[in-house]
């Protein structure tokens, strides 16, 4: 049998982003014992590549804003599949919770008047987003990671990556991990389990994601037993790095475009006007003069077409290239040279300055730069309670990008920042809570044994294929059959593909030993891609409508009746079961709120 160390804990926070951490921080906070998981190093989680800044109705550059402005505006992106419960807190409790960063020693760019500075970005009535230049997702994981290390009752795992969650009862009673390092084994045991491992980018090629987004939480809950919900919504941002190929994928934060920048096509047209879709005409500009008023400050000026939701920014740069407008790398032309001074480019955006010399040779307070959609942000995850962060699975709580219903079926830009620090802390106190009042439950030697013994077969002798092809193949199905425009011939081949791989994937080979073994590593990984792929492509099927980050060429528009219906993704004992399950419905006062032509 297989050594391993054992360890138990009242709390257990798979994955240390800013949702991890702020779970552990408050879980800690009400006394529990925690143990924080980080795949990679402490600090180097994916929320560090979040870029333009947190959404939080301050009213700090914009008096009129209120958290009431923020809610409708969360509500019309997420195209009104928003769980409105977690929409109304996430909107509520964001200022407390920026707040809370400054107190902590979070140094955010400033108004001439000493306050925390707000800029503008897609989606968003008001300039919303507190920010630190385009490095906001770092200075956010520089405090809490401060505050968490000095925080009483908080071990914290290093390279250490979650394999399989135990259960009992349909309960979540422990985990089995290992060390990246060195191979070995690690049994936790632990009263409840809060889920913040982040999204599902790497299933696909062109990404903005890190390494770790392999959709391990979501593969993790399905597998123990929770529901995956709104798995067919995958944000495609509009704005990645097109050229050269090494970096094809890399983010272009949307912060270009809220300081000023726009998009522009090979004939130099700012096309962008010619696809402002109705509901939110009231609320934009329609011509480069009003465009222009808003640059220049003019108060009560209608936001640039540029800062539409992403969905429709994205799409409408895939149209420019299909009908032959595009850059000549296959992209559009993102223009901020000819907007803004050249010290004010450097000052606002020093990381997009740093990555387009470094990276592409160009300097964009001279030229425009070349962008297209990458794969961004999964807007399904864990089915949660909008109250507690708690999962379907009694004892297991989400947060993050990991859990669903905030964003509906499209994010704002900024709303994923203060979404891990409202839902990270509370799941975090939820969780705890249960820990503290519920007994301890000893993690059966036959069900970690069988975990143990899946968590090694890779390495056995009889298993034959090679994972890095088996992930180019999956990233080429996921590209080609699930990409940002869908139709039932694709997914129907896709999903076929994938349950074929699927079995090849089981012959994964892990070549070695233990001790840094990225082949091993990526055996596992496969395991969680294929199923969260699965998930994608079984509820983007059976969604047979176009709304927000999911687009049917055969379904072009939108679905009444579909429109008020989550898809739910369930594990089953033949399989993926695909639920379809009434929308939460609003109270009447906030509805109408919601429906205004313009505030």
């Amino acid at each position: 049998m297989e050594d391993f160390e054992e360890k138990k804990y009242d709390v257990l926070v798979v994955g240390a982003g800013g949702a991890g951490i702020r779970a552990a921080i408050a879980a800690s906070d009400e006394g529990a014992t925690v143990c924080l998981v980080s795949k990679s190093l402490l600090g180097k989680a994916h929320t560090v590549m979040a870029e333009g800044g947190a959404a939080a109705a301050l009213g700090n550059a914009d008096e009129r804003d209120n958290w009431k402005a923020h809610f409708r505006d969360t509500i019309r992106g997420g195209k009104h599949l928003n769980n409105w419960k977690m929409a109304k807190i996430h909107a509520e409790q964001a200022p407390e919770r920026i707040m809370e960063l400054e107190k902590w020693g979070a140094v955010f760019d400033r108004t001439k008047d000493g306050k925390i500075n707000q800029r503008n970005f897609g989606g968003h009535r008001f300039p919303r987003l507190a920010h630190v230049g385009d490095r906001t997702g770092l200075e956010i994981i520089r405090t809490v990671q401060d505050k968490v290390i000095h925080q009483k009752n908080v071990d914290i795992l290093m390279e250490c990556t979650v394999s399989k969650i135990l259960t009992e009862n349909n309960q979540a009673i422990g985990a089995l991990a290992y060390y990246r390092n060195n191979g070995k084994l690690v049994s936790i045991q632990a009263k409840s389990i809060i889920i913040a491992t982040g999204g599902i980018g790497k299933a696909y090629r062109v990404t903005s994601n890190s390494w770790e987004y392999t959709g391990d939480g979501h593969a993790l809950a399905y597998l123990a037993g929770a529901d995956l919900q709104d798995m067919e919504f995958i944000q495609f941002h509009p704005t990645g790095m097109v050229w050269p190929p090494s970096v094809k994928g890399t983010l272009v934060t949307e912060g270009v475009r809220g300081e000023g920048g726009i998009l522009l096509n090979n004939k130099n047209e700012r096309f962008m006007f010619n696809y402002i879709p109705e509901a939110f005409a009231a609320e934009t500009a329609k011509n480069e003069e009003e465009a222009n008023d808003w640059l220049k400050g003019v108060k009560g000026a209608m936001r640039p077409p540029e800062l539409l939701t992403r969905d429709v920014v994205a799409k409408a740069i895939m149209k420019e290239v299909k009908e032959g407008r595009g850059s000549p790398h296959g992209g559009a032309f993102l223009d901020i040279a000819n907007r803004q001074p050249s010290d004010y480019i450097k000052k606002k955006l020093p990381s997009m300055y740093h990555q387009f010399k470094e990276l592409g040779d160009l300097d964009i307070t001279t030229e425009p730069m070349e962008v297209g959609p990458t794969t961004h942000y999964m807007m399904g995850g864990i089915r949660v309670d909008a109250e507690t962060g708690a999962s379907t699975l009694k004892g297991m709580y989400a947060a993050g990008e990991a859990a669903a219903g905030l964003h509906g079926a499209n994010r704002l830009g900024g709303n994923s920042l203060s979404d891990l620090l409202v839902f990270g802390k509370i799941a975090g106190s939820s969780a705890a809570i249960f820990a503290l009042n519920n007994k301890d439950r000893a993690i059966n030697r036959d069900e970690l044994n069988k975990a143990i013994s899946e968590t090694l077969e890779s390495f056995d002798n009889d298993k034959k294929e090679n994972p890095y092809h088996l992930h180019e193949e999956l990233q080429d199905i996921m590209e080609n059959h699930a990409g940002i425009v869908r139709d039932e011939k694709d997914l129907t081949k896709g999903i076929e593909k994938l349950k074929e791989l699927d079995k090849r994937v089981e012959n994964a080979k892990a070549f070695g030993n233990r001790a840094y073994n990225p082949s091993w590593h990526l055996c596992l990984d496969l395991k969680n891609m294929i199923i969260t792929s699965l998930a994608v492509t079984e509820a983007a099927k059976e969604r047979r409508e176009s709304r927000g980050g999911h687009t049917r060429l055969d379904y072009p528009d939108y679905d009444p009746e579909l429109g008020m219906l989550n898809i739910i993704i369930r594990k089953s004992i033949d399989g993926i079961n695909v639920i379809k399950s009434d929308k939460k419905i609003m109270p009447d006062d906030l509805d109408e709120f919601v429906h205004k032509e313009a505030i």
